[in-house]
Order: C-alpha cells, then sequence, then structure tokens
C-alpha cells in the first residue's frame, strides 16, 4: 500500500487510485501569534483568546451565519428542525442560553458521571462553547446559534480538564449509530467531534477510524476537527484522517462579514501528502456560550464578552459551525446522503491566501442548496477494518489515574480485542442497554431526570480504577456543583487528568 514520506498508510479512492502530491506548507505560527490564543491538548481542538484579529467582543454568530451563506436566499428560512445533531464532548451547562427543549442527555461516559453534581454538566466550558454555536438562544446578548431549532443529543465524554481516553469516544460513536432513531421526529443526522486522538494509526485497521465510518454508513455525517497544530503540521487529526468523514479547518474572518478577505487560520492542521480538510468554515475568535466558573472562564476572563458570551479559536468552533450548516442542508434536503452533503459543501465560498492555493473553500450554505449532487459523489475508498490496536489509537493522548497513564490494549475498564469489537461494531449491536461491550457504563434507557428535555439513565460504575485507586468517585469532586446560573468551584483539579500538556504555548 502506498504510504506518504511519514511512512503513513495513503487510503486511495479505488476509482482513480491517483497519488496525491505532496504540498508546501506555510511555517508554523509565530511566537507572538501563538502568545494570544490557547490550544488545549486532551483531543479537544477549541482555543479560547484573549486577543484576536477580531477585537474584544469577538465574530458573533449573526455575522457566522452571513458568512456562510445561511442569512439570505433559500437558507434564509431554515433553523435544523428536525434534525438531530450528537456533540461528543464535555457536556453542557444549563445556562439561559441553551433551550431545554432543544437539547437531550444521553449517556455521560465521562469519569465525572460517577458524581451526582457533576453528572451531564459541563466543567470545562468547551461543549456548552459548542451547543451555544449549534443551538444556542441567548437572549441577553441576542446571540442565537446556527440551527437554533435542531435537536441536540449531549453525550458527556470530558472532564474539567478535559480527560479521555480514546476508548470512551468509540462507545460514544457506538451508542449514537445504535440509538440514532429514538426520536422519530429528529432522527440524528450529525454527529459533531471536535476532538482528536494523539495517535496516527494504519489507516486501514485503525479501531477510531473504524467507529466513524460506521457511523457515516448508518446515514450519520460525521464533522471532524482538523486539529489546531498549525499549518506545519504533516497530518490532520485522527479522525479527521479518514476520507469519508467531513474534515474541518478554520478561517480567519479579519473581523468582518465579508468573505473576501478570510483567510486560513494558521492553526489549521494541514497534510503534507494525505487528505487535507474537506471544507473551511468560521473558527477564529467565535463568541458564543459562557460556562461561568467552568475551568477555562476561571483560567480566562478576558475571554469573556459582556456576561454570557466567551470568545473562543479552533477547529472546534469551525466543526461546530460547520454541524450546524449541515442541520440546515439536511433540514431542506432529507433525502440527501452523508456523501451527498459532502458533496455539495465541498463547492462552497473561494478564500485567499494559502487555502486558494490549496483549493479549499468555506462552507455555503445557499451555494449546497443550490448545487445537485454529482453523480460521482459516492465515496470508494478503502474502509478501515478496525482490527488495529487501540493503543496505537491513543498514541500519546494518554488519560491518568494517580499519576498511571492508561495503556495497552485496554479499555478504561479492562482488556479490548479490536477485531471483536468490530464485528460487532459492523452489526450496531456493542451496547445491550447500558453496557457497552458487556462492560456496565449508563443506564439501561431513557429515564433519567436533568435539566434537558430528555434523560438518558445513569449507572454506578463497578470494579476501581486502573491507577489503583478505590473507587471511581475522585474526592476533588467534594464541593463542586451547579448554583443555577454559575459552578461553585473556584479552580478545577484531580485525580483523572490527561498526560497531554494543557498548559502550552498556545494557551493565552
Amino acid at each position: 500500500m502506498p504510504t506518504s514520506s511519514a511512512g503513513r498508510p495513503r487510503r486511495l479512492s479505488r476509482a482513480t487510485a491517483a497519488a496525491l502530491l505532496p504540498l508546501a506548507l506555510l511555517a508554523p505560527a509565530t511566537p507572538a501569534a501563538a502568545a494570544s490564543r490557547s490550544t488545549p491538548g486532551g483531543g479537544w481542538s477549541g482555543s479560547w483568546l484573549s486577543t484576536g484579529t477580531t477585537g474584544t467582543t469577538g465574530t458573533s454568530l449573526k455575522d457566522v451565519r452571513k458568512i456562510i451563506g445561511a442569512d439570505t436566499g433559500a437558507a434564509a428560512a431554515l433553523t435544523g428542525a428536525g434534525v438531530g445533531v450528537a456533540l461528543l464532548d464535555t457536556g453542557v451547562a444549563p445556562v439561559a442560553g441553551l433551550p431545554a427543549a432543544q437539547l437531550v442527555n444521553g449517556p455521560d461516559l465521562s469519569f465525572e458521571s460517577q458524581s451526582d453534581d457533576l453528572r451531564y454538566l459541563d466543567t470545562y466550558g468547551h461543549g456548552t462553547h459548542m451547543a451555544g454555536i449549534i443551538i444556542g438562544n441567548d437572549t441577553a446578548s441576542g446571540s442565537v446559534g446556527i440551527a437554533p431549532k435542531a435537536k441536540l443529543t449531549s453525550i458527556k465524554l470530558g472532564t474539567a480538564n478535559g480527560a479521555v481516553d480514546v476508548s470512551q469516544v468509540i462507545a460514544a460513536i457506538d451508542w449514537v449509530v445504535e440509538h440514532r432513531n429514538d426520536d422519530p421526529a429528529s432522527p440524528i443526522r450529525v454527529l459533531n467531534l471536535s476532538y482528536g486522538s494523539g495517535g496516527n494509526p494504519n489507516a486501514w485497521t485503525d479501531p477510531l477510524q473504524f467507529a466513524v465510518e460506521q457511523a457515516w454508513k448508518a446515514g450519520i455525517v460525521v464533522v471532524a476537527a482538523a486539529g489546531n497544530d498549525g499549518n506545519g503540521s504533516t497530518t490532520l487529526a485522527n479522525p479527521a484522517t479518514d476520507p469519508f468523514v467531513l474534515s474541518v479547518g478554520a478561517t480567519a474572518t479579519k473581523g468582518t462579514s465579508a468573505t473576501g478577505d478570510d483567510e486560513l487560520a494558521t492553526f489549521t492542521n494541514l497534510a503534507s501528502q494525505e487528505k487535507q480538510p474537506d471544507v473551511l468554515a468560521p473558527g477564529e475568535s467565535i463568541a458564543s456560550l459562557r460556562d461561568p466558573g467552568s475551568n477555562i472562564d476561571n483560567t480566562y476572563p478576558s475571554a469573556r464578552t459582556g456576561t454570557t458570551l466567551f470568545r473562543g479559536s479552533g477547529t472546534s468552533q469551525a466543526a461546530a459551525v460547520t454541524s450546524a450548516a449541515v442541520a440546515l442542508l439536511l433540514q431542506a434536503r432529507p433525502s440527501y446522503t452523508p456523501d451527498q452533503v459532502k458533496d455539495v459543501l465541498k463547492r462552497g465560498t473561494a478564500v485567499t491566501g494559502k487555502a486558494a492555493a490549496l483549493g479549499l473553500k468555506q462552507v455555503s450554505v445557499n451555494t449546497a442548496l443550490e448545487t445537485v449532487p454529482s453523480s460521482a459523489s459516492k465515496q470508494t475508498w478503502t474502509p478501515s477494518n478496525g482490527s488495529g490496536n487501540l493503543d496505537d489509537a491513543r498514541g500519546d493522548s494518554r488519560v491518568v489515574s494517580n499519576n498511571v497513564a492508561l495503556s495497552g490494549e485496554m479499555t478504561i475498564f479492562g482488556p479490548f480485542h479490536s477485531a471483536n469489537w468490530a464485528a460487532y461494531a459492523a452489526l450496531g449491536k456493542t451496547w445491550q442497554g447500558g453496557a457497552w461491550m458487556g462492560m456496565p457504563m449508563a443506564g439501561d434507557g431513557w429515564t433519567g431526570t436533568s435539566f434537558a428535555s430528555k434523560t438518558w439513565a445513569p449507572a454506578v460504575w463497578a470494579g476501581t480504577p486502573w491507577g489503583g485507586a478505590s473507587s471511581w468517585v475522585d474526592p476533588s469532586w467534594t464541593g463542586r456543583f451547579w448554583s443555577g446560573r454559575f459552578w461553585s468551584a473556584g479552580s478545577w483539579s484531580g485525580r483523572f487528568w490527561s498526560s497531554e500538556d494543557w498548559s502550552s504555548a498556545y494557551w493565552g
């Protein structure tokens, strides 16, 4: 099988079997630029600005809607109604700008699910920001999400410092596939994954890529953030590397609602010989919902805009914008397959500079509505068989308990056999009630209660963590609770954390 200059296999279209040419890359962002933004590790592809090209208020969602061609023509009347969007992230907080009627809490698969006071809730602040971009309706600021009538299902994965293992992400993707039709009025057609694993595994055996491909085959458009390692990177984040999914890079909008000055954001991952981002979307200094007292809110108070909004930059934000755009498109074109959605969205608006040289375009909902899918839109890439090592997908992104990193062919609960899991995933049978591959991770159905319109029941995790602690309950959770308007805790730490550096040079 052909390989890139870095030795990583490239999956070529069976239709063309054409080699991809090496591409010249921009240099990484300068130290001065790096100091103005913050990029979290642990796999979440968002960052938080204290300064930026858009000033102190950031880019409003009203401007974002205009930039992506969703405020005029046939797109202007679209709201995402009847379309379900799954958000695999750090949970959501019950801030006033998130309408409960549009929100569903799926299973909480995070370590914090074992705390009654933290379950489903966003202690980090990332998931709330993503949710605001998609379905927000904040009367205090007038900020409205891109697809405000879509039904958002939140599956919490990350903790207050974003800690999550790739096995939890795979389990969440499996759950979405198997429960996509639980709400017949708003079936899940979009999966937002602002996450990238630390691994760069063999593409044709990678379990994470196999998981997202099963979702794609099931009719779900998987929107994956390209990553924030900069234009000088050699590959996209996994699973944005997967050729089937819709991978998203970010644009810098220069503080205007016009598209003529938009450029590729310097933090967006590019690839040397493999897949480039499929589309671009606004991702610099996006003003969305603030999660008061959360980890990022405490750490970066200068990123606040007013009392209810918070400015964030990254391919996470660009992915959320794109997921909302997909929801609008599917409201108008419900018969479209994921391949057709990807085909028409790739024919968007041209941007300047490096993106133009690479042929990358920014999503435009109106252009997509006016475009007829190509007869060759069906993708024929060689799929993953899912039999590869879980540890290769994990790479250097290690979740740690009591200073012991999870490694080997292990989930957070015990041994994992990739080929066995892949056989069940292909049949859509990895979940039985609240048990994933026989490991109880959640309750058995829609019986729980929370601030959302509907909630999946919780469960107490059996056994003990790999780090030698006596239980899954972290003593650091004591005294932390949502007061109704903000988090009570002044700082966030815990026994579970990510081995990646959460205070890298890209933090603001």
